[in-house]
């Protein structure tokens, strides 16, 4: 079969190299270069490590918890289970991760985790670790890698995606298409994500017609370095000690929450935004409580102190910035969309397994899971109601829908006073990533969510003839999909918060949150 794989990631790279394993012609494309994508920027590790009194059924519990129980209990259980054979996978293909004297893999914790399971390597550089080793295989396989060359939309005809056509015209066919392009952090202007990161897949999918679910639910990291350059701060520091504080020195999350800084990250992120706002300056991170720093978050040492700060004699000022994207293109727990053809791994996909808030260091288990899944699903049949199924409305249709069912006194003045049907107006990406923060941000009201909506709606993007431009294109149908669906959301739920309750609106005519569950085997009964 030919399979051709979109992103270089973790989740991209395993795909590839397993269905590279399993015979088939594999070629990989990326828009830029292997290893520029999040996945090397992970500082946190992967969880999966299952100590003494630990198993996959309490990583699963402490998943769907840390979701707010809105995950879905059959990946769930399949990203725990499949937890062991990924990491000894990536062990196999020459990740070094970190050990004890005695010579196992070390257990670190992190927030939410009930005891400690999280593998790190070099420290605070398990994706780097992670990208490389797997980047090094891939060189050394039969996979066909092209660099720089950016996926544009995919090939469908008759239903049914055949390939994908470049930035420029160039059709590449294929049996098969794995979506694996990561995240859309560059929806807003402070992030923890690279630059690439501007949802090409999930965009691509929505121009084809695929369903995607739960794009509501941006997560937030709480711990990213106050300033110009945002740099995120490891959830290891906390779990390691550190403890956040208010300009007096207060730990003020222990009134938020029994585990305070250990509390789930949108409970952290929100927190401290809410005291950043009420102090009128960043929170600090206090570890200098934790000895060997440097020996064990070299990275993040390394970084301090190219900025001047010494971390081991005071305390850093950190701001939440966008981190995760929860939802993304809809799948069943093989990657299979609702577009026969069409798998989707990473963080471009929407397994289930992250719910409304994910877990610390399940995104790099995710895609070691599920990208191994995919591969090994290419050529078996899906079941029979899959592909048919949880059809998404395309976006632009989905929008109109959700402005012509506001009623008028709740609409912005930007939004009844705006004709709709007028020529759409052109639109910066600091002005879309802008609008997004303030309005679809950490913290949401009806009124901004509307007026995004409407804004969005009124914007259009011009044909892209170079890479910025489609990536530009890219992040308004991605940010649409996200405003709306936030919008249709009207009770605060993890990642999606509302400072106020929305006012009630009939029902729109929209596809469940995520209809191919029903077709999923039933494991948690077998577990």
């Amino acid at each position: 079969m030919r399979v051709l794989v979109a992103g270089g990631g973790i989740a991209g790279l395993t795909a590839a190299l397993r269905a590279d394993a399993l015979g088939h012609d594999v070629q990989l494309i990326v828009k830029s270069g292997l290893g520029d994508g999040c996945t090397a920027h992970a500082q946190g590790g992967i969880a999966g490590v299952h100590g003494p009194g630990d198993s996959a059924a309490l990583h699963a519990l402490d998943t769907l918890q840390a979701g707010n129980g809105h995950g879905d209990p059959v990946a769930i259980a399949t990203l725990a289970d499949g937890a062991g054979d990924a990491i000894a996978a990536l062990v196999a293909d020459g990740v070094m991760f970190d050990r004890t004297a005695g010579g196992s893999i070390a257990r670190g914790l992190e927030a939410a985790h009930s005891l400690p399971r999280i593998a790190h390597s070099g420290g605070d550089a398990t994706g780097r670790a992670i990208s490389d080793a797997l980047i090094a295989r891939v060189r050394t396989s039969t996979v066909h890698v092209r660099e720089g060359a950016f996926a544009a939309d995919l090939l469908v005809m008759n239903g049914r995606v055949h390939g994908i056509r470049l930035l420029g015209g160039e059709e590449i066919t294929a049996d098969a298409v794995i979506l694996a392009t990561g995240g859309a952090g560059q929806l807003y202007p402070v992030t923890t994500n690279p630059t690439g990161a501007t949802g090409d897949g999930i965009a691509m999918a929505l121009r084809a017609g695929a369903a995607v679910a739960d794009l509501e639910f941006v997560q937030f990291h709480p711990t990213v370095l106050a300033g110009a350059a945002p740099f995120l701060v490891s959830e290891a520091v906390r779990g390691a000690g550190a403890v956040l504080r208010d300009a007096e020195g207060g730990r003020f999350l222990l009134e938020e929450h029994p585990d305070a800084e250990l509390a789930p990250r949108d409970v952290v992120a929100r927190a401290v935004a809410r005291q950043a706002l009420a102090q009128g300056s960043p929170v600090l991170l206090d570890a200098t409580g934790i000895a060997g720093l440097a020996e064990r978050f070299p990275t993040i040492d390394a970084e301090l102190h190219r900025r001047g700060l010494d971390w081991t004699r005071g305390p850093v000022p950190v701001s939440p910035a966008a981190h995760y994207l929860m939802g993304g293109v809809a799948t069943d727990i093989e990657g299979r969309t609702s577009l026969p053809g069409l798998w989707a791994v990473g963080e471009t996909a929407r397994t289930g397994v992250h719910g409304a808030n994910r877990l610390a260091s399940n995104s790099l288990l995710e895609g070691a899971v599920f990208g191994a899944r995919a591969a090994e699903s290419l050529s078996t049949s899906p079941p029979d109601s899959l592909q048919s199924r949880s059809q998404s409305v395309p976006p632009s249709d989905l929008l109109s829908e959700t402005i012509r069912d506001l009623d008028a006194d709740e609409r912005p003045p930007s939004a009844t006073n705006r004709d709709l049907g007028e020529r759409a107006a052109t639109f910066s990406r600091a002005e879309l990533q802008q609008l997004m923060w303030e309005k679809v941000g950490l913290l949401r009201d009806d009124e901004g969510l509307a007026d995004a909506v409407s804004r969005l709606a009124s914007w259009a993007a011009p044909a892209p003839r170079t890479p910025e431009e489609q990536e530009d294109a890219n992040l308004l149908v991605v940010a649409r999909a996200v405003a709306s669906a936030a919008l249709d959301r009207t009770e605060s739920l993890g990642a999606h918060f509302r400072l106020s309750p929305a006012p009630t609106r009939p029902a729109l005519n929209r596809p469940a949150p995520h209809e191919l569950a029903e077709s999923r085997p039933a494991l948690i009964g077998a577990r």
